[in-house]
């Protein structure tokens, strides 16, 4: 059985004789911890990229994508587990080795800070999250509810006593 930050996964798609199969039937094989931040995960479910069709067959894109931000017309769903406490800036390096894309867009300025060109779907499926943007403003987020983010600089920050799971569905748009 597949944990909350790596949950089962099922795939349909295509056998070369164009009948139609359950492909996969597990957990992710593309999910990342941060050593340096005990208790975080994020976990790449699906990857589609503009050029990318609807029947893949049964290759899994998460192993081949060099991005967890998708590029224009390009989307992800991930997981991510944020556990109670801050992040320092200590994991900012690991973070942008193992997680890129995201790692990159993460600020030196403010840990955890960041903005993407993409707007994001992001679902609170257990735990509390607080949401800041940069100008300090925040908004507390628990289980069942949907931040439509749409390419503002924010950091997540997880000031309860338990892990917050997150599904977040990132679609590549450029920002103004």
């Amino acid at each position: 059985m597949a944990s909350q930050g790596n949950p089962r996964r099922v795939v349909t798609g295509q056998m070369a004789d164009g009948t139609p199969a359950f492909v996969t039937d597990g957990p992710s094989p593309r999910s990342v911890k941060i050593e340096s931040w005990p208790g975080y995960s994020i976990t790449a479910i699906w990857a589609t990229d503009f050029d990318t069709t609807a029947v893949p067959g049964i290759d899994d894109p998460t192993l081949q994508m060099r991005s967890f931000v998708p590029g224009p017309g390009g989307t992800r769903i991930i997981v991510g587990v944020i556990p109670p406490g801050e992040t320092g800036s200590e994991s900012s390096a690991e973070f942008a080795e193992k997680v890129p894309g995201l790692g990159e867009a993460m600020a030196s300025d403010r840990p955890g800070m960041h903005a993407t060109d993409t707007v994001d779907y992001d679902i609170i499926m257990s735990g509390q999250v607080t949401m800041e943007l940069d100008d300090g403003s925040e908004v507390t987020l628990g289980p069942g509810d949907v931040l439509i983010q749409t390419g503002t600089r924010h950091a997540w920050h997880n000031r309860g006593t338990e892990p917050c799971v997150l599904y977040n569905v990132l679609v590549g748009c450029p920002r103004r």
